[in-house]
Parts: structure tokens; sequence; C-alpha cells
């Protein structure tokens, strides 16, 4: 079984529902995506990621580009391990009040254009398919991964902290949850 790793990008400069909708990593955000480096580093060579791939997301390619400079590797972007697609009638005003409606409930009765269920099916499958590999994603995308593994309907099982190092095995087809990451003390913002 190959090891696949997810991690919750490091601190953005700005929270979701700023001005910014594509913030950086400010230098707690920096420092975090050391961290995680060194924790993949320090694994043993069987259990090492060799990709790293990223959301096209600023904060998770910032978080992602010091474990792919260290293994040597290119930094690959996909856009299915993105944030969670907002409904395309909804001004980013109201992007807030909606993501907050959504953790309260589960998959299915989440508002909007996109089958949200099926949206996070097709991040886990993206993932099955992949070998020993560092995957730099969201708050929202980890949880459509663990709640589809766990059979647990809800939009928030867990609250992954910044930086924090989910860890998957996969045969190529199915995926299995082996450990949630450390959870955050505070809520998303």
């Amino acid at each position: 079984m190959a090891r696949l790793y997810l991690i919750r990008h490091g601190k953005p400069a700005a929270a979701w529902g700023g001005d910014d909708d594509d913030p950086g990593l400010d230098e707690t955000g920096q420092a975090q995506a050391r961290a995680a480096r060194d924790w993949l580093l320090a694994l043993p060579p069987a259990e090492r990621p060799t990709k790293v791939v990223s959301s096209p997301l600023r904060r998770c390619r910032e978080t992602a580009e010091p474990t792919a400079q260290a293994l040597g590797v290119t930094l690959e972007i996909d856009e299915r391990v993105g944030e969670i697609p907002t409904p395309v009638a909804l001004a980013a005003a109201e992007r807030g009040p909606w993501l907050r409606k959504s953790f309260a409930g589960t998959w299915a009765e989440i508002e909007g254009d996109l089958d949200y269920d099926a949206w996070r099916h097709s991040i886990t499958a993206s993932l099955a398919a992949r070998g020993n590999t560092a995957v730099f994603s969201h708050y929202v995308a980890t949880n459509a991964v663990v709640s589809q593994l766990t059979g647990d309907p809800a939009v928030v099982v867990f609250r992954p902290d910044h930086a924090s190092i989910t860890v998957l095995e996969t045969d190529g087809t199915d995926l299995v949850l082996v450990a949630k990451g450390r959870e955050a003390t505070t809520g998303v913002l």
C-alpha cells in the first residue's frame, strides 16, 4: 500500500471572506510549511512522498513548495484538491454565510448548483489513484475525504489545523484513513 499525506495549507496572510480571495502565507504559515516538509522528510524512505501535489490556490502552493524543493520534484497543480466550489450565482460577500451554513449540515444538504456529494467523491477518487504523494489542500477538501472514508455524511467531521497532516493509504483503487491530522483548537477563521 502506498502512503498519501493530505496536508492542509499553512496559516494564510488573510482569513477567508476577506478582501484577498487568494492570500499567500503569513510568517507563521511559512514556518508551518517548513515544519510539514521536515516531518515528511523524516519519514522512512519507503513511506516518504515521491510526488508533491497542490491545490491551485496560493496558500497551498506556498505550503507545498518547501517539500517539492527538498524532494527535488516539480510541484503538480491539481484543481480536484482545490477549495469547495462556490455556487455561481453567489456574490463574494455571501460566501462566508454560505460556508457557515454548509459546515453545519451534510454533503447532500449543501445548497448550490453543484452535486457536492459527487465533488467529495471525485477528490477521494483522485487521491486513491496516486502513489506515495504529499497533497496540499484545504479544510473542506480534507473533510470531504475523511467524511467519505469514515462514512459520516457531515460536512465537518474534524477540524484540521493549519499544516495538519492526515495520513492515508491506497492500493491504487481503494483509499483508507490511517490517521487524522492534528486538530485546531479554534474555528476555521
